[in-house]
This record gives structure tokens, sequence and C-alpha cells, in this order.
């Protein structure tokens, strides 16, 4: 099955499937650093992906698909999309409704002590979360993962009911990595992340994508897909950063993912939690709720929460980790590379939950291998006014 025109004469160097982190950042490298010439293709009707964010009728700036939460390890990322946004410093907290109590999360000494009415220290707390933990010979599941980390109580207040919703699975049908790197504190930090840098785009993920996509060398088509244009405008070569089982038109089967469901609303109240993040491990139907105002940092007398309900149909977004679903990938991924002049990039093109950074550290290395640049960061233009460069 062939992609590609036939014809000789290049309208565009690239056609980019796809308008988030992805595409967006190789649009911006390839027009910007390698003066090619792009055209970048979504079928929703707003660049930025997932991360799009816009104000809601009450004016509360919301994330349409869920929080988005921007924190790395990676200087070269911070900086790289600092070019595009100033940012706002932000520390992600969260905490899980238990018991009727709001606890912290990861778990940390507070969760400990409040959980099972203790006053211990972090010496004492990591002795007795010893006694709790239920060590498993040979470590295959989730559940494996946590009740050998825990024991079997914090287990099934914390971690089960909330799996079982996010993935419709029971912990002990999911493969280890789930759950594999669940940190446990034995001192106060109520930080969700840890990383380095931890800010928010002080205007937005959407602004920061507009001025990323603000050059005369990027042409942006919405509500189009690129099967429809891909045999019509001419170009070199590809960039894809959909479902790559949809690609191949799913030869081999359909490639799992969970979806999501979003409810939002807005309240006449300026403060609906004490935090951005409450979730809900138990008894309700939705996994978490979200109020946006303190991820923005938005002063307005409303506030708006989304509600998430997981989905087994819908848009795309956890791949399903289990040992047959990656054994079907590979066979995507055969196929991928052995397609000349295209190239897979992001999340669902190559069947992985990436963080955000992540998928801009993999765009960033993608350009530099297709352009041969050693940096491909050298060049550090100024912030631009927004307002994407729209195909005519």
């Amino acid at each position: 099955m062939s992609h590609r025109p036939t014809v000789t004469s290049f309208a565009f160097d690239y056609l980019i499937v796809g308008a988030g982190f992805a595409g967006s950042v190789l649009a911006e490298r390839l027009a910007r650093g390698s003066n090619k010439r792009v055209l970048v293709v979504d079928r929703r009707n707003h660049v930025g992906g997932n991360a799009y964010d816009h104000h809601d009728a009450a004016g509360v700036l919301v994330h349409r698909y869920g929080p988005h939460i921007f924190h790395t390890n990676s200087a070269e990322v911070f900086d790289y999309l600092g070019r595009f946004t100033e940012w706002r410093e932000y520390e992600h907290r969260v905490l899980a409704s238990v018991d009727g109590q709001l606890l912290p999360v990861p778990i940390n000494l507070d969760t400990i002590n409040r959980f099972y009415g203790l006053n211990l220290g972090s010496r004492e707390a990591e002795k007795f979360l010893a006694t709790l933990a239920e060590p498993r010979e040979h470590i295959r599941t989730s559940e494996d993962v946590v009740i050998s980390k825990v024991g079997s109580e914090l287990y099934k207040k914390f971690f089960r009911g909330y799996t079982r919703k996010q993935w419709g699975m029971d912990p002990s049908e999911l493969d280890a990595q789930v759950t594999a790197r669940i940190p446990v504190r034995f001192n106060r930090d109520d930080r969700y992340f840890t990383d380095s840098f931890q800010s928010m785009p002080r205007h937005g993920y959407t602004r920061m994508f507009e001025n990323m996509l603000d050059h005369p060398n990027i042409s942006v088509l919405l509500q189009t897909d690129y099967r429809d244009v891909a045999g019509v405008i001419p170009f070199k070569e590809m960039i894809y950063t959909g479902p790559v089982d949809e690609f191949f038109d799913c030869r081999f089967g359909k490639l799992p993912y969970r979806s999501l469901e979003f409810k939002h609303e807005t309240l006449e109240q300026e403060q609906f939690q004490p935090v951005g993040v409450v979730n809900y491990p138990n008894s309700h139907a939705f996994t978490r709720v979200t109020e946006f105002k303190h991820l923005t940092g938005q002063r307005h007398p409303k506030t708006s929460v989304v509600y998430e309900f997981p989905r087994s149909e819908g848009d795309p977004y956890y791949p399903v980790p289990k040992p047959e679903n990656a054994a079907l990938y590979q066979q995507y991924h055969a196929l991928a590379e052995a397609t000349a002049g295209v190239h897979f990039v992001g999340r669902l093109a190559t069947y992985r939950y990436y963080n955000m950074d992540q998928v801009v550290a993999q765009a960033l290395t993608t350009y530099k291998k297709i352009t041969g640049h050693r940096n491909g960061n050298a060049d550090t233009p100024r912030i631009i006014p927004a307002g994407v460069a729209a195909a005519a």
C-alpha cells in the first residue's frame, strides 16, 4: 500500500500527520532549523493534540482531554519548549479519597500515619511497612508488585479499585510494568513528581503550540484526514504520529487501548477541592477529579472541574500493557521499519505511553536523525506571536 504521490515536483518536503507534541516539534524544527516546507494535517479542529486547552463558557482555562502536567528532568526539553512559552512554576499534588479521608498520593509518611492512626517517624514507618509487605517469589503482575511493597490492605484501598476502573481488568491480569515504579516515601514530600523542572505554560498549551507552528514554512490543515491529501498534495517524506495499526489498515488486527470519557462542569464557587487532582480508587465510577485553576493559577470567581471515566471504546489513550499486545505491536513495528520515506514518531505510532517530555525528546532525536544535525537546537528564535499559519 502506497501513501506517497508518484509525482516529481514536491509542494512540501514533509507531510506531518498529527499536530500534537511529536508532529508540532518536528514541524517547527524542520521549518525553522532546516528551512524545509512542511504541511501539518490533523483530524481534529485544533492543534496541540491531547494537550489542547481553551477557555470554557465561564472563561476558565480548562484542558479538554484531562489534566496535562508538565515535568521533566531534561534541561534540553525544558529549554526548547521555553522558546515558545513563558513558564509558571507548579508542583503537582494529588490526594486519594479513602475511607472518608483525603490522603497524599504517592504514599508518604503522612499517608501511613493518617491511614493507620499512628504517629511514626521515617525509620519507624519504613520498618512498619516492611511488616506489612508480602514478598512474592515471582513478580509477574501489577498485583504482585504492589502487595510485595505495601501489603494487601494498602493495595486494596489505594490501588486495586483504581486499576480495575482504569484498565477494565484486575491488577492480577496486568503486566508488572504498570505499577513497577510505584514510589513509597518515608518523608512528608507530597509532590506527585520529583523532576528537576516542574512548570506549566503560563498562557496555556494551545498558545505554546500556536507559537511553535507560526512560521512561513509551516502550513496547517485541520479537520482533515491525511489520506484525503496524501495522494493529491505532493511531498517528499511523511512523519506519521497517528495509530500505527491504522496506518497499515489494521492488517494484523487492532491494537487495544483504553479510552476516557470526560465530564466537564463549571461551579458557582471559587474552589472545589484542596489540590489539582483527587483520585477515587474505590466505589465511584470515575477515577479522578481535576480542578484546573490549581494547575493554571488563574483567578476567577467560578471554578471548572472534569470527571474522568475510563472506557473500552473511544479515542486511544493508554496502550493496554499485556504480552500479547506487545507481540502484536512488534508485527506493526516490523512493517513500519520496512516502510521507506515514513517516520513513525510519538505515543500512538510507537504504541507506548510516553509523558509529554518524552515525546518532545523523541521528536528532537528524530529531527537530528533525519537531518543529520548534531545539535538541532542551535538556533534560538524569539517567542513569536500566537497564530497558526493556515494552509491556503
